[in-house]
């Protein structure tokens, strides 16, 4: 596995250590070097790396300042001489934070961290086949709107149609990705992704009003409100 990345930094000698750093390890492969996160900002709208290395003090658009614009951001490696920035860093999710200078060993370190998660990101699968109308169906994760519990029953939705499966709740929470799945009712299981409002104690799922149990209250709104402004 290749691990595409791009490094962004506007010092020359910041740039060229990376460099020579991505060169010793086989598994990175460097698409791109950029000054500023202007460049970077101009490439990511037509390319995606798995990996870009950011400085934060940069003229005009500090890396922070960027990453905070990017959807669906890629893995994000923090270089920087500051270390106050560190937890504004973590708070976008970076994925590590190098403090300059950076020795080899912290890079190596750092870099082998990535390659492991996208390794299990590859292992995991994004699907799942389920039974229904004795016809397996493959259904992918992002395509579930909520699954509801009827009885010995579950109804699982998705944007195109509605599965009748002979299945329980607990089985389906333990078959779909916590990341991504919440329990708000003990007869909904809702895709958090396909969220559209929040109104009051009810998440509006398309049509669909979905009124959050009073046990599960305080849990649904601590992971909700993690992405909340």
């Amino acid at each position: 596995m290749k691990i595409k990345c791009v490094i962004t930094d506007d010092e020359p000698m910041a740039r060229k250590g990376l460099q020579s750093y991505v060169e010793k390890v086989d598994f990175l492969s460097l698409e791109a070097v950029f000054e500023d996160a202007m460049q970077l900002n101009t490439y990511l709208q037509t390319s995606r790396p798995d990996l870009i290395f950011l400085d934060i003090e940069m003229p005009y658009l500090s890396g922070l300042d960027i990453l905070s614009t990017i959807e669906n951001p890629p893995y994000v490696i923090i270089t920087t001489a500051y270390e106050k920035y560190a937890l504004k860093g973590y708070e976008l999710n970076v994925a590590d934070y190098l403090l300059k200078p950076i020795s080899f060993d912290r890079f190596l370190k750092a870099v082998n961290k990535i390659y492991s998660m996208m390794q299990t990101k590859e292992e995991t699968p994004d699907f799942i086949f389920v039974r229904s109308d004795r016809q397996m169906y493959k259904i992918f994760f992002k395509d579930i709107l909520y699954v509801k519990s009827m009885e010995n029953y579950i109804c699982l939705y998705t944007e195109k149609e509605k599965l009748v499966i002979r299945n329980t709740m607990k089985h389906m929470i333990d078959s779909l990705p916590s990341s991504m799945f919440l329990q708000i009712h003990k007869s909904y299981l809702i895709n958090i992704e396909k969220i559209d409002m929040i109104n009051g104690n009810q998440i509006i799922i398309g049509d669909e009003a979905i009124t959050i149990a009073r046990n599960f209250r305080d849990e649904v709104f601590d992971k909700i409100m993690k992405n909340a402004l």
